[in-house]
């Protein structure tokens, strides 16, 4: 005997559709704070990493190129003596011209700018620390007058120059620092951790 059987159909009814839907914005209501907290990490660390990068490359240039090189912090656009700032949101290198010579008269962008980067700037990354910093022929940090500088403003030397990336729209977000050392050595770490066996990524006893 041949038995049917009542067909039903398939898909979602509206108020399964209706539950999904709530569901779905409960949770994303729930993940979004840690999402933006994520984001906000992320572009410190980004900036965090290109100011570790460029006085590295300020130093390799330097010794390259047999010159005193200039990482500045500026709260202009990047580019070819900028005008330096303390605690700029852009940050730039560049070669320094011999003030003593005709290249200083004749100095130009595409001889000795190096590179710059306004990412800070257009994230709201904070950056706190020294407008200038200068490396002479070892990789070491040297103190020169302004004249040598060529951006009108002198460099002077600290043991170490301390540069603080954080977010202030996160205040309970994550801090880096960049240690750049008298003798060359450069290094980022969390400001909320101390340097030990446990935590490599820590700071050390500077503040």
């Amino acid at each position: 005997m041949l038995m049917l059987h009542e067909s039903r159909p398939h898909g979602f009814s509206l108020i399964e559709l209706m539950i999904t839907v709530s569901i779905l914005s409960l949770l994303m209501l729930v993940a979004a704070p840690a999402m933006a907290t994520w984001i906000a990490d992320s572009r410190v660390r980004t900036v965090a990493e290109s100011i570790q990068n460029a006085l590295r490359l300020a130093q390799s240039q330097a010794m390259n190129r047999n010159r005193l090189s200039v990482f500045a912090l500026t709260s202009a656009k990047p580019e070819w003596n900028a005008k330096p700032t303390q605690n700029g949101s852009n940050w730039y290198v560049q070669i320094a011209p011999l003030p003593s010579s005709d290249e200083a008269d004749h100095a130009t962008a595409a001889d000795f700018f190096v590179q710059g980067n306004a990412f800070a700037g257009q994230s709201g990354v904070l950056i706190e620390g020294p407008s200038l910093l200068c490396f002479g022929p070892l990789g070491q940090q040297v103190a020169v007058g302004k004249d040598s500088t060529t951006v009108g403003v002198a460099c002077a030397k600290a043991d170490p120059a301390v540069y603080t990336v954080s977010n202030p729209s996160n205040k309970d977000g994550r801090k880096l620092k960049v240690f750049a050392h008298i003798g060359g050595r450069v290094r980022m770490c969390d400001a909320s951790k101390t340097l030990s066996s446990e935590h490599p990524d820590g700071c050390e006893n500077e503040k």
